[in-house]
């Protein structure tokens, strides 16, 4: 029995699962560690398989020094583009983090597996809410969508210019600490005033020990306002997914 096997859409798919693969292991959502390595790999190959007919057209077989050339610059660019989405989505994880801060939260700091990152309470509560709300919004489908795209400028025979992702990755780390700081503002601003409230308590009348009553003060301020933050989230979440989209096309011109 002869099968006939199509080289050409063979190398070029190839090619494309590599770049998707290393990008879905730094992109959020799919970077979370409860998403097994196999299944990332799987969603890779079938993602590849649906952008076949577009990064075969035009590609020329490639002799095995250059095909291995090839994936290892896809393996690069792909893990590239999903280190851009995993700094401008951690605006969100920045702004738990500036809660727990200030809040007094980060006391009970505890290592999250999930995120291999160690964080308190609101940090890992907002990135488990961004995730959700990706997945629920179809906030994945935009930045999938900006990796498609990369197609169209970035050949699957082709080397990114570092130039753009350079610029991108200063704006981008620029933008998400704005962002942090934008999402938790009004609560820091109260929790400062607090401190500055219970700062001329202290002066006034210091047998009170303002400093004992600091910690319950601005935890059950934080319980209170903090979801005023949190309402926000969806709205944050859908805007940090257009501008991940954006990111990555404009990355790849």
């Amino acid at each position: 029995m002869n099968i006939p096997v199509d080289f050409t859409w063979l190398e070029a798919t190839a090619l494309a699962c590599v770049r998707i693969t290393a990008f879905l292991v730094l992109a959020p959502p799919f970077s979370h560690g409860t998403i097994p390595m196999r299944i990332r790999a799987m969603l890779g190959a079938g993602l590849a398989l649906a952008v076949s007919p577009v990064v075969t057209v035009g590609y020329e077989r490639l002799d095995t020094g250059g095909f291995l050339l090839a994936l290892a610059g896809q393996a690069f660019t792909g893990a590239l583009l999903g280190f851009l989405v995993m700094v401008l989505f951690s605006a969100i994880q920045g702004a738990g983090h500036l809660v727990d801060t200030f809040g007094g939260f980060q006391l009970a700091q505890a290592y999250d597996p999930g995120m291999a990152i160690n964080g308190a309470q609101f940090t890992r509560l907002f990135q488990m809410t961004a995730l959700l709300l990706l997945f629920a919004s179809d906030g994945y489908q935009l930045v999938l969508g900006g990796l498609f795209r990369s197609f169209d400028a970035i050949p699957v025979s082709g080397a990114i210019d570092l130039t753009s992702p350079a610029e991108a990755l200063v704006g981008a780390a620029g933008q998400m600490m704005l962002s942090a700081v934008q999402i938790a503002g009004p609560l820091l601003i109260v929790l400062f005033l607090a401190d500055v409230g219970l700062g001329l308590v202290t002066r006034v009348a210091p047998a009170l020990n303002a400093f004992a009553m600091g910690f319950p003060v601005k935890i059950g301020l934080t319980l209170v306002l903090v979801g005023f933050v949190y309402a926000a989230l969806p709205s944050v979440v859908a805007a940090l997914a257009e501008d991940a989209a954006r990111l990555l096309v404009g990355v790849t011109r």
